[in-house]
């Protein structure tokens, strides 16, 4: 069975609105620095997007969490790969993810950071799947919310291939 891939979001499009998110952080955090905590691998390519929009001073850390295994569907355990390399007590943090789906990680997640101090946690994606939501997740900062389609492209993968497209396309099978 061959692929293709479909642009859904140009290049264009996609830098456009991270320029948009970020002067908005700029605004929110104004006299603050902001902790941007990364979910690996995928939300590194807007992260370091983002970074470089935000105009506060910034802080990085990242982490890895799991709930696939091997599967494309989620099993609803979430196991930390790699956590973070600094304590988040009293940070001002924001999340930043390439996608919401399910909202099952992300929910384990926040509550997951909240208990370690912050004194803010805020949630940033590039994408956001309302329709496809099993928990209820709060996105603070949201790129373009997308229909129920598999997608790749900065950062998102099929099968650990497409990460580096630079825009957001749909795997078609054919």
């Amino acid at each position: 069975m061959a692929e293709r891939v479909e642009i859904m979001l140009t290049e264009e499009e996609v830098d456009s609105r991270i320029r948009e998110i970020g002067e908005q952080i700029s605004k929110d955090y104004a006299g603050k620095m902001v902790h941007l905590v990364c979910v690996l691998k995928g939300g590194s390519f807007f992260m370091t997007e983002l970074a470089k929009r935000i105009t506060v001073p910034v802080s990085l850390d990242f982490m890895s969490v799991s709930s696939y295994g091997g599967s494309t569907k989620s099993s609803g355990v979430v196991r930390i790969v790699k956590d973070l390399d600094e304590p988040l007590e009293d940070k001002d943090v924001l999340v930043v993810e390439d996608i919401v789906d399910s909202g099952r990680t992300l929910s384990y997640l926040l509550e997951l950071l909240k208990d370690r101090g912050p004194a803010s946690v805020k949630l940033c994606t590039l994408l956001d799947k309302p329709e496809r939501r099993v928990v209820d997740v709060h996105v603070d900062y949201t790129g373009f919310e997308i229909p129920d389609e598999f997608v790749v492209g900065y950062g998102l993968d099929y099968d650990q291939r497409y990460r580096n497209l630079p825009y957001i396309g749909v795997v078609r099978f054919d």
